[in-house]
């Protein structure tokens, strides 16, 4: 079930089955581009934008629905190429049962100021925002890098109040 679509991201790679980018396995979609270049970043081939390759939005929503698990948009930053993720999550919605988690360097309250930013965060179910930073990096914690990053519950947090996931 394909639905029309001229868009594309640029991939640099997919991964099935990944336990580390979400809750349960995932399908993960590694985008190009990302504009922080946090030290120590685990992904620094992930900042070019011009990286990986241009893939359709209907040949990525195929492949998620072929593999059949919930949805990680990572990268790189999502948050660089809206349009294409806006049109994936929007397929994703209307067609499956998917969950959608999407991480991101920005905050939270940062891409809410911005229209298309905004779109895609309300598409998505979990945002993990914040940069990467080296000195606060913590082994310990679930489905993030360093300390000042959160996994953020959209809905409830688009009042305005954060609703931060925790994880014991």
């Amino acid at each position: 079930m394909t639905a029309s679509s001229t868009n594309s991201i640029r991939i640099l790679d997919i991964k099935y089955g990944t336990s580390v980018d979400g809750i349960g396995l995932r399908t993960s979609l590694y985008t190009a581009g990302c504009e922080h270049h946090c030290v120590g970043c685990h992904n620094p081939q992930s900042w070019s934008e011009d990286g990986g390759e241009p893939m359709s939005v209907d040949e990525l929503f195929d492949l998620i629905v072929e593999a059949d698990m919930n949805v990680t948009f990572t990268g790189g930053d999502p948050m660089l190429h809206p349009e294409g993720f806006i049109a994936l999550a929007r397929m994703i919605k209307e067609h499956t049962d998917k969950s959608i988690w999407c991480y991101t360097g920005y905050r939270f309250e940062d891409l809410l100021q911005y229209p298309l930013r905004r779109t895609l965060v309300e598409l998505c179910d979990v945002i993990v925002d914040g940069r990467y930073v080296e000195a606060q990096r913590d082994l310990s914690l679930h489905f993030r890098g360093s300390g000042n990053q959160r996994i953020i519950d959209v809905s409830k947090s688009l009042d305005g109040t954060i609703t931060i996931i925790e994880f014991k």
